[in-house]
């Protein structure tokens, strides 16, 4: 199976995750560039205005792949706007595809994100994976949203959520070839 791994990461949480995995997996590693700085203004304005910024590469470039698994952080609840143009690509381009994601959850889950997928691809994603780092520093849900901003993945971390991501991916995998 030919399996694209596109990761974007303001922190360079997404992005630790994705290189782990991609070497696992020997898969193809790509990161998404934005044109225009990304700042925490830009954020909020592209999620309350629903903006997709200019992105490279082109999502054209995903179409030789059998399975893109995405990885990216998860903002106000939806999908980081820089992988917006490749995730609405799959509905006029279906294929599977899978979203990772590590991002904050100090404001809690992000019951939306299913759904959003689902509405932008036609499907939902064969593999999905909402980690928070919440969950990494307390089980109390007392984290706050300053203490998961500033928190940076460490290699315990990438390698128990890469274990994870992999044993979920190699299941579908599995799925397929039957």
């Amino acid at each position: 199976m030919n399996i694209a791994i596109l990761s974007y990461s303001y922190t360079g949480n997404n992005e630790a995750l994705a290189e782990s995995v991609a070497r696992k997996l020997v898969a193809k590693h790509i990161k998404v560039t934005v044109r225009k700085p990304v700042t925490m203004v830009s954020i909020v304005l592209d999620m309350l205005f629903s903006r997709t910024p200019q992105v490279q590469p082109a999502p054209d470039s995903l179409r030789k792949y059998d399975l893109i698994l995405f990885f990216g952080p998860v903002w106000m609840g939806k999908v980081a706007s820089p992988l917006r143009m490749y995730i609405n690509d799959l509905k006029q381009n279906p294929k599977p595809y899978g979203f990772l994601s590590i991002s904050g959850g100090a404001d809690g889950k992000n019951p939306k994100l299913s759904n959003e997928l689902l509405q932008r691809t036609g499907k939902q994603p064969v593999i999905l994976v909402d980690q928070h780092i919440a969950d990494l520093l307390s089980p109390d849900n007392s984290t706050t949203r300053k203490e998961t901003s500033a928190y940076k993945i460490n290699e315990e971390d990438v390698n128990r959520l890469m274990k994870m991501a992999v044993e979920r991916i190699k299941q579908f995998s599995v799925m397929d070839s039957i």
